[in-house]
Parts: structure tokens; C-alpha cells; sequence
């Protein structure tokens, strides 16, 4: 049997946010997120042939349209340093504790809270819906990698129960188009975070290969810790195996929020750590991130965004500091209502200190990199040592061309 070419779904889409909400927003449950060869998630049909060509999907997928779902007359910004009172909060989050405690407060109140927790099963990150504080604490810490969301989206229930949603600007972009065309956006809080791209999952599982040898199958990750150097110095990949230490219990409450995680690996960017080095060296970014993001900065679709102060002000401050932002009158009446937290209003240069105001940029030997990747080479190898001169001879050039 041949099929007639369906164009009108995510199906035609490639190199996209891989955000998800296509797939929870088709009625046939036919679009499916993988990873493509190069290691983003992206769309996937299964079932052409059940395609009823609505075009919902289009319509929700922040990738197919040029402005954001936040229109900028709705646009009305509030900017904070906050941080949690709850010293065992703040030193065990990655910047102030902020996200944590509004996701706790929303809870108690009856919401419930999509966040992200890394899975050691799968080795990825994954959205997950938290029922209770205990059940959310999962979702503390960065994880400096693509999330996979396809089944914590489609658990959503658009009538009678209430969510705060985090997610990457582009996942929150996509998923306030969806809760407008389905007219459920009362039920939700949406709230994104400063975020610098997304690297390949192709150098997560590199990263990963390179470590099982020293610490068996990994049952711990963690990509921040203010614990021994501070938060100025956080930037610091905690690995644990099968062979180094028991799995980790997310519930235990005790483990995760209040006793210091010692890991058996602990490895920072700032004393060369590889896996910083291919993210914030903007190695193995994705396409979608270089070319298509329109999030930086002032530009939001979410009530919130959070994310660490960074600059002049709290440079002093080891303990961690929040950048807290309300886009929304709505996100506004959630912070001013928080409780057990410090809040400071500083204008939103002071809170935006430090961010990206434009997107990353491919470096010179992005090909030969996710080449190598695609490929398998290790990481920790000649290929990429090599690949690493080439840039550093690529860069000299250029500012010399300049």
C-alpha cells in the first residue's frame, strides 16, 4: 500500500526544539519523540497513515512560528535576588533555592508540579509530575542536558487539577501555545530558566562510557555542588556507579535535601572537567539552539523564569543567589505571595547580569565534532584532542582576520 505524503505535522520537521508538546497535543497519538543520529530529540510519525492532517501540532510548535506565544503587549516584568530561608534548601540547590520553593508552596496548595529528574535507568533527563513535596525533591539541581518529556506531557490533564509546568524557554514557549488552543491556561503556571543551548546526548553517553571503567554503571548524577568550592566555583559534575556507592532512593528526603552528597567522582569545569568542556564550549550544540532561539535575555513565554544572579552585585555570596523574574501579572502575584523566602526587587539589568543576550555560536570544527560523536570515538581520545588544536588553530585566525 502507498501512503499519501502527509505535510501537514511535525513530521516534516527537523533539527526543532524537540520540546514534546506536538506529541501530547495530537488527538491520535501518533507523533512519538527520539533521538535523531545526532543526538536531539525530534518528532517522530509512526503512523502516517492515521494522520488526520488537523495541523494542531504545527499550530503548537514554538519551531514553526517566528514570534512567541507570550504576545509582547502581555509582557510586564518584575525582577528579584531571592533565595530560600531554609539554609538545607539553598545549599543543596544550584543557585538560591527559588524553584524548589515555589514548586513546594504550589504543591501544598493543591497544584501539581512538572519538573525534571535524571533517570539512571535510562541514563537522560525526563519530566516527570510531582504529587507531593517528597515526590519533587527529585527535581532539584540543573541537569545540563536535553529532557525528555513525551510521557509526563501526555499525563497532563488539561480539566480540573492545576500545574506549574518548568521546562526550557522552548519547551514552555510550545506548551503556552498548546494550553491556549485547548483554553485550559487558567490551570497552569509555566515558569522557564536562563538557559545557555543544549548539547548532544551523543557526548552525555560519551561522557558516561568514559566514566563506567572507573565507576561501574552510573546510579548518580549530579551537574552542580556548592558543598566544597561554593557557588562561584558550583560547576561540578558528582558521579557515582554500582561499583562505588548504593543507588540512590529519590524519596528519601533526608539523602538528597539535607545530608551533603559526597560522590565518588567529583570533577569540575574549572580544572578542565570534558563533559563542561563539550557544553559550555559550545562543542556539540544543537542547530535549533545556534540558529532558531528566540529566548534570550527579556524574552520569555513562561509567568517565571529563574536562574543564577550572577555579576557585581552578589559576587561575594557563596551561598547562592536566585535570578527570579515575572513575565506575567500572574507569575508577579505567585512571588509576591511566596513565603520563607527572601526577596529583593533589583531593576532587570542587576538580575540579568551575566545571561546570554544572543545565542550560541557554532564553533569552527562543530562538523568534526558530532562527526567523531556520531561515530563513537571516545572523548577522552586523540580524535578530539586533535579536533581541539584545530580549533584552537581556527580561533587564532580569526582574530587575527579581525
Amino acid at each position: 500500500m502507498v501512503l499519501k505524503e502527509m505535510k501537514n505535522n511535525t513530521g516534516q520537521i527537523h533539527d526543532c526544539y524537540g520540546c514534546g508538546v506536538c506529541a501530547a497535543s495530537c488527538g491520535k497519538k501518533i507523533i512519538k519523540i527520539r533521538l535523531n543520529k545526532n543526538g536531539f530529540y525530534q518528532p517522530y510519525i509512526d503512523e502516517p497513515e492515521n494522520c488526520s492532517e488537523c495541523g494542531i501540532c504545527l499550530e503548537v510548535c514554538a519551531f514553526n512560528h517566528e514570534e512567541r506565544a507570550l504576545k509582547p503587549d502581555e509582557v510586564k516584568i518584575k525582577s528579584w535576588a531571592a533565595w530560600s530561608n531554609d539554609e538545607n534548601v539553598r545549599k543543596k540547590c544550584s543557585s538560591g533555592g527559588i524553584g524548589f520553593e515555589i514548586g513546594k508552596q504550589l504543591i501544598e496548595q493543591g497544584y501539581q508540579a512538572v519538573g525534571c529528574r535524571y533517570d539512571i535507568r535510562e541514563q537522560r533527563a525526563e519530566h516527570y509530575i510531582a504529587t507531593t513535596v517528597e515526590e519533587f525533591i527529585a527535581s532539584i539541581g540543573s541537569k545540563y542536558i536535553q529532557s525528555y518529556t513525551e510521557s509526563a506531557f501526555n499525563q497532563i490533564k488539561r480539566r480540573g487539577q492545576k500545574y506549574l509546568v518548568t521546562g526550557t524557554p522552548c519547551q514552555i514557549d510550545s506548551f503556552r501555545r498548546m494550553i491556549r488552543k485547548f483554553r485550559c491556561e487558567d490551570n497552569f503556571i509555566l515558569m522557564d530558566f536562563y538557559c545557555h543551548c543544549v548539547p548532544s546526548m551523543l557526548a552525555w553517553k560519551a561522557y558516561v562510557k568514559m566514566l563506567e571503567p572507573k565507576i561501574g554503571k552510573v546510579t548518580y548524577a549530579s551537574w552542580r555542588n556548592k558543598f566544597e568550592y561554593g557557588w562561584h566555583d558550583s560547576w561540578l559534575m558528582g558521579m557515582d556507579g554500582e561499583r562505588t556507592s548504593k543507588p540512590v532512593d529519590w524519596h528519601d528526603s533526608y539523602n538528597l535535601l539535607i545530608r551533603e552528597k559526597k560522590t565518588f567522582l567529583q570533577s569540575r569545569w574549572s580544572k578542565g572537567d570534558l563533559f563542561y568542556k563539550f557544553f559550555l564550549g559550545d562543542m556539540c550544540l544543537g542547530p535549533q539552539c545556534q540558529k532558531s532561539c528566540k529566548y534570550k535575555y527579556d524574552k520569555s513565554s513562561a509567568d517565571i523564569r529563574i536562574g543564577d544572579l550572577w555579576g557585581d552585585t552578589y559576587k561575594d555570596d557563596q551561598k547562592g543567589v536566585s535570578a527570579l523574574v515575572s513575565f506575567t501579572e500572574k507569575g508577579k502575584s505567585i512571588v509576591e505571595n511566596l513565603k520563607d523566602v527572601t526577596l529583593i526587587e533589583h531593576p532587570f539589568d542587576v538580575v540579568a547580569e551575566g545571561q546570554m543576550k544572543k545565542s550560541a555560536r557554532a564553533i569552527d570544527t562543530y562538523p568534526l565534532v558530532m562527526f567523531a560523536l556520531r561515530h563513537g570515538m571516545p572523548i577522552d581520545g586523540v580524535i578530539f584532542k586533535l579536533i581541539g588544536l584545530l580549533q584552537m588553530v581556527c580561533t587564532k585566525l580569526r582574530l587575527m582576520i579581525k
